[in-house]
């Protein structure tokens, strides 16, 4: 029985696994009044909300905080703060019921539950906040082959939000909206495996202002930005030669992307998968299913109690720089 620990930016989070599946998956996000994220405000968050969280978690699961045999944390990449609360708690409940942690590499926990859904090799396009990286193991690592060099994808989306009035998250409000949307031409920005969206944030900006409509912008910057990932995670495939695709993070949540994805495979023969919204964005059942895995299959991957107090945060870390020993 592992129970898992999201907490890498607004959201915090609990969930339980026992044997690849998610018997509960508990969260609580921080919404700021207005603007972004505020790391400190979000850790904040995160402190006053995980008791509550982990109780509904073991709740919700329907057992008792005895059975629980590890804690899986996601300890990076992410904001300082928020990581910093998380990893305090879990190091309280580890020390609590006597049992070692697991630290997490969140963006790699959204690749490895996509074996949940049936994912054996998979390319992982991970398109979300703060991160937008095309992710596949090989050569005994996790590497990132295409990545943003600037936004990810949906701090670069909430950013157009704000600009006309919508508020965090900004996504599914565009979403909608795109509906009703023409296409205008965008800039398009992708380098080899590469994206840039700065170029196009600023053209929308300029073309709101100058009183083109919402729909037909939101429907345009879906078109070219999803185009450009579903490109780079094509590239990818090619490259590594498989013929799997997990879509990963809150903007997988677009049913615009999936659809595009979806039609890029078939082209390819190849397969997509995707699993629930619920592991898509920011969760605590990706966490603690990662968590299992390493502990079944790896070596040397959870940290005994009596040395989690040298465990820290990893703000930074990339997904490459992962020693994966579970596989």
């Amino acid at each position: 029985m592992i129970l898992g620990i999201e907490c890498t930016a607004h959201t915090f989070g609990v969930g339980v696994v026992l044997n690849g599946k998610v018997l509960s998956n508990v969260k609580d996000m921080y919404r700021p009044e207005n603007g972004g994220i505020i790391p400190n405000e979000s850790a904040k968050h995160h402190n006053e909300v995980s008791e509550k969280i982990y109780l509904d978690a073991l709740e919700n699961a329907g057992i008792k905080e005895n059975k629980i045999r590890a804690i899986a944390v996601s300890n990076a990449p992410g904001l300082a703060p928020c990581l910093l609360a998380g990893l305090k708690f879990a190091k309280k409940k580890a020390s609590e019921l006597g049992v070692p942690l697991i630290p997490v590499n969140h963006c790699i926990a959204h690749l490895e539950i996509g074996q949940s859904v049936g994912a054996k090799d998979a390319v992982l396009l991970y398109a979300s906040g703060a991160n937008t990286q095309i992710i596949a193991f090989t050569e005994g690592k996790y590497r990132v082959f295409g990545e943003t060099l600037d936004s990810g994808i949906g701090n670069f989306i909430d950013t157009f939000g704000r600009h006309i009035g919508i508020a965090f998250p900004a996504g599914p409000e565009l979403e909608k909206i795109a509906r009703k949307g023409n296409y205008i031409e965008l800039p398009y920005s992708i380098k080899g495996m590469d994206v840039s969206f700065s170029g196009m944030q600023t053209k929308m900006k300029q073309l709101y202002d100058k009183g083109i409509r919402k729909e037909d912008l939101a429907y345009s910057m879906q078109e070219t930005a999803f185009a450009m990932l579903v490109e780079a995670a094509e590239r990818a495939m090619a490259h590594t030669g498989k013929d799997e695709l997990v879509l990963g993070g809150g903007v997988a949540c677009n049913l615009r992307l999936q659809e595009m994805c979806k039609i890029m495979c078939a082209e390819r023969n190849a397969k997509m998968f995707c699993p629930a919204k619920e592991f898509l964005v920011d969760n605590a059942g990706m966490i603690a299913y990662t968590g299992e895995l390493m502990l079944k299959k790896g070596k040397n991957v959870k940290i005994e109690l009596n040395d989690i107090g040298e465990l820290d945060i990893k703000p930074r870390e990339r997904t490459d720089d992962v020693d994966v020993s579970w596989r």
